[in-house]
């Protein structure tokens, strides 16, 4: 057996919001908003998933939105790649879920709590080891909790989560473990199989179940959001490097004045590694004739 990866969004949505998911939505949203307990008994998905609609790569962003049993709207996203003013994005779509839920004349009391659910392939908080974090509105000082839970934000970061299949102990434990490494299973593992959701959810992930036209569109989108993945870390790469030729050459000037146009470009060429190298040898030089000394060594 071969499962797609559910970290593709289009995956993802085939997954939690066809259909046919209600029961795997349920679970999961119990495990990560909950701790397990099974608050959640009924939902209603309002923009389940459509093969036939999935047959295009012009979406930017594919989410799962979701109304509860109490009226309560349910936004899930799943994000490989860090984009510019991710964060700000998150709240914006949050607070536009919260905001459209009103219309001309209508009174307040009709809104209804909302609940942002996201998932990311990169650490967005470094100051916390906690894979699950909850944020909400509360007095800066006193931390006390605003009196309308009103808007929740929920992000489940994939990289902080290093549990192997024998130490899955929780629900949200299993779920997680299914979201990160689902495609790199050749079966159902036995105590994922023992949730009923996500052997469900397994069983709509099996790729001798899915047509040839949407394991296309899920390949080809899984492979544009890793090149898109892939730019994002060539720019950081790229920034780095920058910055380093910069700081060597300021170094430099301020040591040995002008540095002719010969020796920039060979400074230019260097690696990191390089760079991180020359930073520490440099300051062993007497002369230029020494850095050119240096560089010609590397060049061998």
């Amino acid at each position: 057996m071969k499962f797609i990866s559910p970290k593709v969004d289009y995956a993802f949505k085939k997954i939690f919001g066809s259909e046919q998911s209600k029961d795997i939505l349920i679970s999961f949203l119990n495990a990560v908003i909950y701790g397990g307990e099974k608050i959640i008994q009924s939902l209603t998905i309002i923009n389940p998933y459509n093969p036939g609609q999935a047959m295009t790569l012009k979406d930017t962003y594919l989410d799962v939105k979701a109304v509860l049993y109490d009226g309560s709207i349910v936004v899930i996203e799943m994000q490989i790649a860090r984009v510019s003013a991710f964060s700000k994005r998150v709240v914006y779509n949050l607070s536009k879920a919260y905001t459209n839920q009103l219309g001309i004349g209508e009174d307040y009391l009709s809104l209804t709590p909302v609940i942002a659910v996201t998932i990311t392939d990169f650490i967005l908080f470094n100051q916390t080891p906690d894979v699950i974090n909850q944020f909400i509105f509360q007095e800066k000082t006193k931390k006390i909790a605003y009196p309308d839970t009103e808007l929740q934000l929920i992000f489940i970061e994939l990289p902080k989560f290093s549990k192997t299949l024998s130490e899955l102990k929780s629900l949200s434990d299993k779920w997680i473990y299914f979201i990160k490494e689902a495609a790199t299973l050749d079966a159902i593992p036995d105590n994922l199989g023992e949730v009923r959701e996500i052997e469900l959810a397994l069983n709509i992930a099996n790729q001798a179940k899915m047509t040839v036209e949407e394991l296309d569109v899920v390949d080809r989108r899984g492979i544009m959001l890793q090149d898109e993945k892939g730019r994002i870390t060539y720019a950081k790469e790229e920034g780095k490097l920058m910055e380093a030729i910069a700081l060597i050459r300021r170094q430099l000037k301020k040591r040995f004045g002008e540095i002719n146009i010969a020796i920039t470009s060979q400074i230019e060429a260097l690696s990191i590694e390089e760079l991180e190298r020359l930073g520490e040898d440099f300051l062993d030089f007497n002369s230029l004739a020494d850095l050119d000394y240096w560089l010609e060594e590397r060049s061998r």
